[in-house]
């Protein structure tokens, strides 16, 4: 039985790689810098391997934003704000080409993209994602209303992205959106606060005395984060994180 089981799981897994690899060469993948298509078995052009600044060392120890002073711990946003977020990490600095490809990965429809992002962050920072003890991934809620005239949410295609490599599971409801939000970026920080007030809350009561991991794609102020990680904590769990995709340098 475990013989026909495993013979089952392996054909399936062939002729997904099989369709796949046929649905490369009808629709060829995009380099998420260029956006050019990229020969089969690439997921970035050679030339654009380096367009992306990876954040390796000198930043905030408490969100994870690249700072001016290496000797420094903290940025100065975190010193003056209290965050409900335990600890955070950022995968690329937002700046270059990195800030047109979120663009068209969370606008125009190039969700193909998270596949390399995934890969980046999982060999990045897989091993320190590991120690934490992370045993669940949640990404950013988007409202339904935006989920519909959007069609996906980018947030939960990098996690799932991230997933595949990291084997920790996703649960996109675990939070949910209940209030259709200004979009962040047109207010100032004191905005962005009252903005989210009672903008999210549990969906599914997964969550409680496990580790978790919010993913979502830019980290700015950190007020969505701290929304969404005191919606976990009051449900429960033990300890909460992010990971966003981008951060910007210390102001």
């Amino acid at each position: 039985m475990n013989m026909n089981k495993n013979a089952i799981q392996d054909f399936v897994s062939s002729f997904k790689k099989q369709c796949d690899g046929l649905l490369t060469l009808l629709y060829p993948r995009r380099c998420p810098a260029c956006d050019a298509p990229v020969p089969y078995g690439q997921m970035i052009c050679r030339q654009c391997e380096k367009a992306f600044v990876p954040i390796v060392e000198g930043y905030c120890m408490k969100c994870g934003k690249p700072l001016h002073n290496s000797r420094m711990e903290y940025c100065g946003d975190c010193v003056r704000k209290t965050h409900r977020f335990a600890r955070g990490r950022a995968v690329f600095v937002y700046q270059g080409a990195i800030v047109k490809s979120l663009y068209r990965f969370k606008y125009g429809h190039r969700q193909e993209y998270a596949a390399y992002y995934g890969k980046v962050a999982a060999t990045q920072l897989g091993e320190e994602l590991k120690m934490l003890g992370a045993q669940l991934l949640v990404p950013v809620p988007l409202h339904p209303k935006r989920y519909a005239k959007r069609g996906y949410n980018q947030a939960a295609v990098f996690a799932n992205a991230l997933s595949e490599h990291l084997h920790i599971p996703v649960c996109e409801n675990a939070v949910v959106r209940v209030k259709n939000t200004i979009p962040q970026k047109l207010l100032d920080e004191q905005g962005r606060q009252n903005n989210l007030k009672k903008a999210f809350k549990v969906g599914q009561n997964v969550v409680k005395s496990k580790v978790i991991i919010v993913i979502d794609d830019i980290y700015t102020t950190g007020s969505t984060i701290d929304a969404v990680s005191d919606v976990l904590y009051r449900a429960g769990a033990r300890k909460v994180y992010f990971l966003t995709l981008a951060i910007g340098r210390e102001g």
